[in-house]
């Protein structure tokens, strides 16, 4: 369906508006979708997101501020996300003992298996975007995003 027709525009819009329309959109339908996936689950995204990251960290913990900078949404509150995680059993969370600033933050045995029921639905819904296009648009649709999100 074309994003005129979602947004019922009766105007002609621009190339440029767009896709800046089509992008916003389509990222409110994956992110309508993923919150199917994670709701029986009583997980955000974005908490999600911090699970993914603490499993990537191999059985080391992260810091805050390594777990922001690798954020998919930016402006994610780290720190509330972690409290709502600990609430869950999901990560740990310890001052460091070399600089008592520093928290670092741990995924547990429970976070862990949490992942591993979630990677295929995940990968599922992952999929269920990716069957409308072949493995060269795909490519193509990430070299275009990438080009586009490149400002100078």
């Amino acid at each position: 369906m074309k994003i005129e027709d979602v947004i019922k525009s009766t105007v002609s819009i621009d190339d440029s508006k767009k896709v800046i329309l089509n992008i916003m959109f389509t990222q409110s339908v994956i992110g309508e979708k993923f919150a199917e996936v994670l709701k029986p689950y009583e997980l955000s995204s974005e908490q999600y997101n911090v699970l993914r990251i603490l499993r990537g960290q191999k059985g080391n913990p992260a810091n805050m501020c390594v777990i922001q900078e690798r954020m998919i949404a930016k402006n994610s509150n780290t720190t509330r996300l972690i409290d709502k995680l600990l609430l869950k059993e999901l990560v740990t969370r310890e001052v460091c003992p070399d600089n008592r600033r520093k928290i670092e933050v741990q995924i547990t045995p429970k976070g862990l298996e949490l992942l591993l029921e979630l990677d295929p639905k995940v990968i599922e819904h992952e999929k269920m975007f990716a069957n409308n296009l072949s493995q060269e648009e795909l490519s193509e649709l990430n070299h275009l995003l990438e080009k586009f999100r490149n400002l100078k």
